[in-house]
């Protein structure tokens, strides 16, 4: 058993009750683009069909008078990254992405050589496009492949196709310096040596980014309602990530958070900034967004539905919910997104992002190195490789 060393915290805890904050964490900055040709039969993010006619101006001004009214919360703060997420962003012509970055730009001391990232279906895009996008300012691609077998993308509900998927992967990879390949593994019917033919295939690109996550049927999705009935037992599931992981590490990958890899130096900045509990500003339909200011950590979330959102964000009312995080469960809000990386955090970072000392969760932290799923070290704490296999229960012990 690996020896506890004492942990003894950098700065004075705040009154009972209290938080404060010197300063504020790095900021990031995240878009929603709610729209999809269609909703996949697996996903619980807040996505709706497009339909014949998408209003994709209204929507651009709506998100430009969000920000304005957002501004007096992130005041001369510099964005280190932006993300535009969805749903399908892709769906946006390049000229509708140019007109936001640009009065993004206008509007907030953009960081130079700050990370912009577009989200983007096979099936949404052509060559045009991702020239447009990139000469709009986006510098990163995410790409949802999630399989190259034509059989695997049926029985998931993509719109494209196998081709499309090699297509799309090729023009992203001969236009951005840096881009991610989103794939599943998991899928109904599935074997070991077809969810290796994916990442195989995905390898042939030279993708400085990979994300491979494990099918999940999650609430109020039509696979939890009607799910598949073939989908690869738990002990396969449990193969095919061990066999990914091993393909990955022997192709100079590093395995950096639970379900992203990266050759060195290419982690995702946006990412990275959610699980270290940075800051970040949401706008857009059901957009959520966490900001520190000095005496508390404020939660927000836009209005979920497209049409609620459009009527609201011009009249400066965009926030349908907004709450100050009890000062109790923010060690737990922290552990939640930190224990996802495999080298974890420095440990006078805890204090930095919530305003109380280690010590105020350091019996859980050494319960959690009695059993082993815990690394525990002076300057800094990490889950061991059983935490990472188990990280569910890891992070049971903060909830």
């Amino acid at each position: 058993m690996k020896r506890i060393v004492p942990i003894v915290p950098d700065a004075s805890p705040a009154p009972e009750g209290e938080v404060r904050f010197d300063s504020p964490p790095p900021l990031a900055l995240y878009i929603h683009f709610p729209w999809c040709v269609r909703k996949c039969p697996y996903c619980d993010f807040n996505s709706h069909e497009a339909g014949a006619d998408l209003p994709e101006a209204t929507y651009i001004d709506a998100l430009i008078a969000d920000l304005e009214n957002a501004l007096p919360l992130v005041w001369g703060r510099q964005p280190v990254s932006l993300f535009l997420g969805g749903g399908t962003p892709s769906l946006f012509s390049p000229e509708a992405i140019d007109r936001l970055l640009g009065a993004i730009r206008a509007r907030l001391p953009w960081q130079a050589g700050g990370e912009i990232t577009l989200e983007a279906n096979p099936g949404t895009v052509e060559a045009a496009r991702f020239d447009g996008y990139r000469a709009a300012g986006v510098t990163r691609v995410s790409l949802g492949i999630q399989s190259f077998d034509p059989h695997k993308l049926a029985a998931l509900g993509r719109i494209h196709s196998s081709d499309e998927a090699l297509r799309a992967a090729e023009g992203v990879a001969s236009r951005f310096p840096t881009f991610n390949l989103d794939l599943m593994v998991g899928l109904p019917g599935q074997t070991l040596a077809e969810s290796l033919a994916d990442i195989s295939t995905a390898l042939t690109f030279a993708p400085p980014h990979l994300s491979c996550y494990q099918l999940t049927l999650e609430p109020n999705t039509r696979f939890a309602a009607f799910p598949p009935a073939d989908l690869p037992d738990p002990d396969l599931c449990a193969d095919m990530q061990d066999a990914l992981e091993a393909l990955l590490t022997d192709a100079g990958y590093l395995h950096y958070e639970t379900s992203a890899f990266a050759r060195p130096g290419q982690q995702c900045r946006h990412n990275l900034n959610y699980w270290l509990f940075g800051d970040y500003l949401g706008i857009g339909a059901g957009a959520h967004s966490k900001l520190t200011l000095p005496d508390r950590i404020l939660r927000q979330m836009r209005w979920k539905h497209p049409q609620a959102y459009l009527d609201k964000a011009p009249q400066g009312n965009a926030i349908q919910t907004e709450q100050v995080i009890n000062r109790h469960a923010l060690p737990g809000e922290f552990m939640m997104n930190a224990l996802r990386l495999n080298q974890g955090f420095p440990v006078a970072l805890f204090t930095e992002r919530t305003g109380q000392p280690i010590t105020a969760i350091l019996p859980v932290l050494r319960q959690a190195a009695a059993d082993g799923l815990l690394d525990l070290g002076r300057e800094r704490i990490a889950p061991t490789e059983l935490g990472r296999r188990f990280l569910n229960r890891l992070l049971g012990y903060f909830l």
